[in-house]
């Protein structure tokens, strides 16, 4: 069985859940903080991310409820769940990104190299982003 892995982080973001929810899901306010694509809050809805160095990553939303939480697939092997939570002065965002093959050696790589990646650049670059708007 192989063993499963996921990234798990918070960050305080200082504005209110519907304006973290629109750049989640506002396709000219993603692409500011993490990437270009045709992102959606419609559950079903298939979109492509374009990843510098990767190219077009497809991706299928799978769960939505507005200033909440939004939750899609991402390249097919992972999820990638976003948890809004109002607090004072803003929101706590909890990143969970989930599907990773800790036995292959691919995935292993991947996931060390993603989890500073979100930690250090992506998400407090929309926190920075949230908090010029």
């Amino acid at each position: 069985m192989a063993l499963s892995g996921s990234i798990d982080l918070d960050q305080f973001v200082a504005a209110p859940p519907h304006v973290v929810w629109t750049l989640l899901t506002d396709p000219g306010h993603h692409a500011r903080w993490w990437a270009p694509g045709d992102i959606s809050a419609e559950v079903g809805h298939r979109f492509h991310l374009a990843m510098p160095g990767f190219g077009e990553v497809p991706c299928v939303v799978l769960e939505s409820e507005q200033d909440k939480r939004l939750s899609y697939s991402f390249n097919g092997n992972w999820t990638i769940t976003w948890t809004l939570t109002p607090v004072a002065g803003g929101t706590t965002l909890h990143l969970t990104h989930s599907g990773f093959d800790l036995d292959d050696h691919r995935q292993r790589d991947a996931h060390d190299r993603m989890s500073p990646g979100w930690r250090d650049t992506v998400l407090p670059r929309l926190a920075a982003v949230a908090e010029s708007l």
